[in-house]
């Protein structure tokens, strides 16, 4: 299995390409602010076609490039539909505006053929399989995406801004809830063996194991406590 990643833009969001291997066919995961350039280039580097754009939710800096990536290629996008808003207005999501300098680079808006995704859906695209988890608390149609393991390779788990290496999503904007993101953690995350690489939307890779023992938030929901003062990222 192929996965490119490369953090894009203002936020440094990290977007994936992933495929069976090189020339292949790939789902691009979070082509957000400023990634279409470093998109277009894996595509070339690897020799792959892109079959479909799937989000992990609908900030901005994870949904920015998606009318333009889709748009050259002719793929669908899926998202959630408690955050399929934010593609058109990015700025109600956030609860404030992010800026002239920002906004006058962005393309806003939905592409032509827009996918909704549910929980427990698996995705078969591009010869690979992905596995849907509803895991509202950043955002209230933020999903991760599994991939299963096998003979080669772990269970690899797209976890978007529900768990980075050390920390979890921020709550404080509008749709963001403290109590569903603990209960993500638990329902989503801790079921996961310890094997499980973690490529989340911001940050260096990790594994579940890794933060099952170090990542303060994991810790305490798995004790049953979910108080963690521990700083949080995400836009």
């Amino acid at each position: 299995m192929l996965i490119a990643g490369f953090p894009a833009g203002a936020w440094g969001t990290n977007c994936y390409l992933v495929a069976p291997a090189a020339g292949e066919e790939c789902v691009i995961i979070d082509p957000g602010h400023q990634a279409a350039q470093g998109v277009e280039e894996a595509l070339r580097k690897h020799r792959l076609k892109p079959v479909a754009v799937v989000l992990t939710h609908g900030h901005i800096d994870h949904v920015a490039s998606v009318v333009p990536v889709c748009g050259a290629h002719d793929v669908p996008a899926w998202i959630h539909p408690e955050d399929r808003f934010m593609m058109s207005d990015p700025e109600k999501a956030l609860g404030r505006s992010i800026g002239m300098p920002l906004m006058g680079e962005l393309t806003l808006g939905e592409p032509d053929d827009v996918k909704e995704l549910t929980d427990g859906a698996r995705l078969a695209l591009a010869g690979l399989e992905f596995s849907v988890a509803h895991a509202p608390g950043h955002t209230k149609g933020s999903v991760t995406f599994q991939m299963p393991e096998n003979t080669e390779t772990p269970s690899v788990f797209f976890s978007g801004d529900l768990l980075f290496a050390g920390s979890i999503g921020r709550t404080d904007l509008p749709g963001g809830s403290h109590a569903e993101i603990l209960d993500s953690l638990a329902r989503v995350c801790l079921p996961l063996d310890d094997s499980t690489v973690v490529l989340s939307g911001h940050g260096p890779q990790t594994t579940i194991g890794q933060e099952r023992a170090t990542n303060p938030y994991l810790r305490e929901v798995a004790a049953g406590l979910g108080s963690s003062d521990a700083p949080r990222r995400g836009m």
